[in-house]
């Protein structure tokens, strides 16, 4: 896939990086440590860690896969739609 440039680049960036503070906010709220969370999900710590940064690796937004996302929903005892940034960005200009 091609790296994402300009605009949509900047949308998905932020769009990483208010999902990163939704799984900050969610796992504070519940009580629970990342290496909880991400035991959990069926994750490693580093892994959880750089979604809670908004990162993938560095200099890339996190994109975690929609498995992923239902894993850490459930852990958190929360909807998805809880743990998904309210506004989407478009990303139809690909």
């Amino acid at each position: 896939m091609a790296k994402r440039t300009g605009a949509e680049g900047d949308a998905w960036t932020g769009y990483a990086k208010d999902l990163a503070a939704n799984l900050r906010r969610l796992r504070e709220e519940a009580g629970l440590s990342q290496e909880d969370v991400a035991y959990r999900s069926g994750l490693t710590r580093y892994t959880y860690q750089k979604y809670e940064k908004g990162e993938s690796k560095p200099g890339a937004p996190a994109n975690p896969t929609i498995r992923t996302l239902l894993a850490l929903s459930q852990t958190l005892g929360v909807s998805l739609l809880d743990v998904l940034p309210a506004k989407v960005p478009d990303l139809r200009l690909r």
